[in-house]
């Protein structure tokens, strides 16, 4: 499998091209701002074909760049239909600070041509790759994360793409609109804390850590562990 990260924008925002190998179709996840010329760079050093774009969330830091990415490589959005609005209404999901900042500016927001809704437990099998989706509510409604299958090749361990749901050493905020902190606490205990500890996590900000390693060193998962939660 081949993968391609980079931090986009003021906010850093790890964007992920991934593909089954070079010359093959891939998908875009998470293209926040400034990320357009980013994943045109990976595409074009590698020869893909981005076929969809994967939102882990409708926060504009994860989603700026959708429509100028689906509307170049005519690819598919998918987002869960609880952060869907977002797509043509960003300034919903974030701080009056960040509105006033970004209102400033010319920006204009709309949905792509094509947009599908994820669902819970859904297999998402597209460009060759297979992933599983968790709806994971807590930083925003519609939060999900993606997770590549446990029964790979012995030497690949599964992947957890966790947007802002869980980073190296902390977790998402829950204090913007549509946060939820006892939500984001289920989802830590229910869908987190059950995974492998072999399990390769690439959050949405910062480096990227293990699922062992959070359980061990996360502050928050280590209190959910301690409580029996």
């Amino acid at each position: 499998m081949l993968i391609a990260g980079f931090p986009a924008g003021s906010w850093g925002t790890n964007c992920y091209v991934v593909a089954t190998g070079q010359g093959a179709e891939c998908l875009v996840i998470d293209p926040g701002m400034d990320a357009a010329a980013g994943v045109e760079q990976v595409v074009r050093e590698n020869k893909l074909k981005p076929v969809a774009v994967l939102l882990t969330h409708g926060h504009i830091d994860h989603m700026f760049s959708v429509l100028p990415v689906c509307g170049t490589y005519d690819a598919t959005a998918w987002i869960h239909p609880d952060d869907r609005h977002l797509l043509a209404d960003p300034m919903a999901g974030v701080s009056p600070e960040t509105a006033r900042m970004l209102l400033g500016g010319k920006h204009e927001f709309a949905e792509p041509d094509e947009v599908a809704e994820l669902t819970d437990g859904q297999r998402v099998q597209l460009a060759g790759l297979d992933f599983t989706v968790d709806h994971t509510p807590g930083h925003t409604r519609g939060s999900v994360t993606f997770t590549t299958p446990y029964d790979g090749p012995e030497d690949v361990p599964a992947v957890l793409f966790s947007g802002d749901v869980l980073f190296a050493g902390s977790i998402g905020r829950t204090d913007l609109p549509g946060g939820d902190h006892p939500a984001m606490l289920h989802t830590l205990a229910t869908k987190i804390l059950p995974m492998r500890d072999e399990i390769v996590v690439l959050p949405g900000h910062g480096g990227q850590t293990t699922i062992g390693r959070e359980k061990a060193t996360n502050p928050y998962l280590q209190d959910l562990e301690i409580q029996n939660i």
